[in-house]
């Protein structure tokens, strides 16, 4: 030591561990006996919900995956070559400590959900990700042929014999 006192390092609050880049207030295998996992997280599989679309093909395609990115608390994902739409969306019925305010009478796809793969520790995992309208564009554009110039962008440019500004 260069001089001075030492002293001891103290944290005021516990360093939670960090299990896939996520910090959780305790991992899959530490959990007691007869403690869920729910009871440690904040409930990521309240705050959105997904359904599978069909994988976009055309310009038409990605232009609908365009709008639904416009309207936002939407985002897509693709998983295993699944695409999906997910709506960022928290249930109506999350309690102040991420529980289920109506745990007796929820849902019936709520009581079918397991933390066996659930995404306490999970960050996304998923293939890809698109959350604005400009990552869909440029994913687009770089696995679909250039798009065709509208009929009356044509016709213009062959009328006047004038060359078309690129925008």
């Amino acid at each position: 030591m260069c001089g001075g006192t030492a002293s001891a390092f103290h944290l005021e609050e516990p360093i939670m561990p960090l299990v896939n880049d996520i910090e959780v207030p305790i991992t899959r295998e530490e959990l007691p006996e007869g403690q869920f996992l729910c009871e440690y997280c904040t409930a990521k599989c309240c705050r959105y919900y997904a359904f599978p679309i069909t994988k976009p093909k055309t310009w038409k395609d990605f232009d609908y995956i365009r709008w639904f990115l416009l309207h936002g608390k939407a985002g897509i994902f693709v998983d295993d070559g699944d695409w999906y739409i997910q709506v960022h969306a928290d249930c109506q019925h999350i309690l102040p400590d991420n529980r289920c305010g109506i745990y007796e009478t929820r849902p019936q796809v709520c009581r079918e959900y397991t933390t066996d793969d659930c995404e306490y520790d999970v960050d996304s995992g998923h293939q890809m990700i698109f959350d604005t309208p400009e990552q869909i564009d440029e994913y687009a554009e770089a696995v679909l042929p250039p798009k065709k110039r509208a009929p009356w962008q044509q016709t213009r440019a062959k009328q006047f014999n004038l060359p078309m500004a690129v925008r």
